[in-house]
């Protein structure tokens, strides 16, 4: 089983939804980075359960242990070892799908590939195990900050309701200020009654998580097959319930004509290459170019949802699969921190590979 990312900023994350705990070992660190726990612990109380009524109710405070890899609140250049055990698991929620496999779940394909599963909340395909990227992801981005680099995320869309401000229209810090992590209070109000009234219907909605990086210079990336878009692409892939991925134009691009699409250059007054648009989304030919990074991430609705279903078990016989046990009724406003994670990460490996190339 694949559980490890990055090329010289390295992380493997370990653990199971309903297990001891989870964790994330990182290997490549720089020494000498302050170690900010209250940095860290912040970004995991983002991404925690429990915040409001439109997320799950499991209750974990997620605080984190340092095992290894800092001394007197310093990194030291060797493995970082953080673990996050687990305090308010109710396996009993999961006895009845022993044998059955919940529709769109990774229950089957577990059970195809490793012959076992862990069905306690899905044990290792669980989003639990996201709460390890986070707090690796903060690292990371501890990192970029001394390099100017910014890395903000917010939703931009629940169900068919869509965010119709652009990005440099808004202060995107304001997504932090209500429970979807919309950055236009009156959206927000609207994506948090559409997902409330799902949760009363036990069902579920997908949605969407807009990311804007600043601050990343011109230069980082590796082609041919490490392009700094393909890496990103891969990363927000990785997280759970992710069904799409585009940059830039991303698939608009594909109804122009290069004539509208292309980039054109100008020198500024510093002296600094820059494009008089950024249909590129910061990236061209696999490398930063100094703009504006901007990608987006689309999410499923959540699986479980609070409805019976026809389904098998795994002798392969018709069951009707019913929904317990606590779940996001949309899991975008969770996810916010966990695009944000895996950009830092993507970035800060991207970092000290370019500066290893030079």
């Amino acid at each position: 089983m694949s559980s490890t990312y990055g090329t010289l900023f390295k992380i493997s994350t370990f653990g199971e939804s309903h297990g001891a705990g989870i964790g994330v070992i990182i290997d490549g660190c720089p020494a000498g980075l302050t170690f900010d726990t209250d940095f860290i612990q912040h970004d995991l109380d983002r991404r925690k359960p429990g915040q409001s009524r439109i997320t799950t109710q499991r209750r974990e405070a997620d605080e984190f242990e340092v095992l290894s890899g800092v001394f007197e609140g310093v990194t030291q250049g060797t493995p970082i070892a953080l673990v996050i055990r687990n305090t308010d698991q109710r396996s009993k929620d999961y006895g009845h799908i022993a044998q059955q496999f919940r529709p769109s779940h990774a229950d089957y394909t577990y059970q195809a590939k490793y012959g076992t599963r862990d069905y306690r909340g899905g044990g290792r395909s669980s989003a639990r195990e996201t709460a390890a990227r986070v707090a690796a992801g903060a690292v990371a981005k501890l990192l970029l900050q001394g390099q100017g680099v910014h890395i903000q995320a917010y939703v931009s869309q629940v169900g068919k309701l869509k965010l119709e401000k652009s990005y440099a229209d808004m202060d995107l810090a304001v997504a932090e200020e209500n429970a979807v992590r919309c950055p236009d209070p009156e959206t927000a109000e609207r994506m948090f009654a559409l997902i409330d009234e799902t949760r009363k219907k036990g069902d579920s909605i997908g949605g969407m998580v807009d990311c804007v990086i600043t601050g990343v210079p011109a230069g980082w990336g590796e082609p041919v097959f490490d392009k700094l878009h393909a890496e990103l692409g891969k990363a927000m892939l990785s997280i759970n319930a992710v069904k799409g991925f585009e940059y830039g134009s991303g698939f608009a691009g594909a109804e122009q004509y290069g004539s509208e699409h292309n980039d054109e250059f100008y020198t500024d007054e510093a002296g600094q290459v820059r494009t008089k648009t950024n249909q590129s989304g910061g990236i061209q030919g696999g490398i930063s170019n100094g703009e504006t990074i901007y990608f987006r991430t689309a999410f499923k609705p959540v699986a479980t949802i609070m409805q019976d279903q026809d389904s098998v078990d795994s002798a392969g016989n018709a069951v009707v699969v019913s929904g317990k046990g606590r779940h996001d009724p949309c899991v975008v406003p969770r996810a916010v921190p966990i695009v944000e994670a895996m950009a830092a990460l993507v970035l800060a490996d991207m970092w000290l590979r370019s500066r290893a190339n030079k």
